[in-house]
């Protein structure tokens, strides 16, 4: 399994006691190079594969501190002290820990200057990106291991919300791992990452794979192809009927608009459509994928029983 590094152990600091005899930097300069790249990351769409994860809010970057993930620097206004403290509790129990010369302070002025929310809540952090492949998207993280792969597979999924519900849902029922093809929105951004509620930065996670080689890839590791389309016709079946999805399976969710591209239909095992009723034509792409993702898991409890 490929991963970055982890760092020796940092000892954690408080903010009450980092501005000891080693204060922490007080920016208040609005070109300071930290709350530039701070501003590109929390208001941008994804990060480059050299770039820093941009995470904000409280619970999500203690979600990130716990999952593992190694923070380059953290950035606490004013009023977000008191909610570090959390950061910062996570952060002596992991290791890698954060820096005491990358705990950043600022104003609640500069702050909302780099955040990418409305009403920002003071604390955001910057974390190295982890290095994961196609192995560990079909084994998931430890204690999926022993389960057949499940993987959600976002072909040119473009809205960001929707990237990061399914990818929430993806965990949530024992996905071991995602794909976002080429054409997908960044399941790093700022926007997918909320949505995901740290799922995304958990679940082993693919970005701007090209659709064909997945395909071969997947085929070689005996993963079948699952296409899932709002479209009921003679080679579809209902999500909860005929298609097994208990043995290693990919589920590829389509595009809100034009759905998934002919070269995914025609190479895939089975087609699943989800029946509606009424004047609903399709769903959303992120409830189509989680009701799919919750048949394959409930088809393995059942399976498991």
């Amino acid at each position: 399994m490929s991963h970055s590094a982890s760092a020796p152990h940092r000892r954690p600091t408080s903010l009450r006691n980092a501005r000891g005899s080693e204060p922490n930097a007080v920016v208040t300069s609005r070109d300071n190079k930290w709350l530039k790249m701070f501003r590109a990351a929390l208001q941008g769409t994804g990060p480059r594969a050299d770039e820093l994860i941009g995470v904000e809010g409280p619970k999500l970057v203690e979600e990130a501190v716990r999952s593992g993930l190694e923070a380059e620097a953290l950035l606490v206004s004013e009023s977000g002290e008191r909610e570090a403290a959390r950061v910062l509790s996570a952060a002596s129990e992991s290791d890698a820990g954060i820096s005491r010369s990358r705990i950043l302070r600022t104003t609640d002025k500069l702050f909302e200057s780099v955040a990418g929310t409305d009403t920002p809540q003071g604390v955001a952090a910057l974390f190295r990106q982890r290095e994961w492949n196609l192995e560990d998207v079909l084994r998931g993280p430890g204690a999926m291991r022993e389960s057949e792969p499940l993987v959600a597979v976002l072909a040119g999924v473009q809205d960001p919300g929707n990237v990061g519900t399914i990818l929430r849902s993806a965990e949530a029922f024992g996905a071991t791992g995602a794909v976002a093809t080429r054409g997908t929105a960044d399941p790093w951004s700022p926007k997918a990452l909320r949505a995901s509620a740290g799922s995304a930065l958990r679940l082993p996670v693919l970005r701007g794979m090209a659709v064909p080689i997945l395909l071969a890839q997947l085929k070689l590791a005996g993963v079948k192809v699952y296409a899932a389309t709002s479209q009921r016709g003679p080679a579809s079946e209902d999500v909860s009927q005929a298609i097994d999805l208990r043995g290693p399976s990919a589920i590829f969710i389509g595009n809100e608009g034009s759905g998934l591209p002919p070269e995914i239909e025609r190479a895939a095992d089975g087609t699943i459509s989800i029946p509606t009723a009424g004047a609903v034509e399709s769903l959303n792409a992120g409830i189509a994928a989680s009701i799919v993702l919750y048949e394959a898991a409930r088809q393995r409890r059942l399976s498991d029983v």
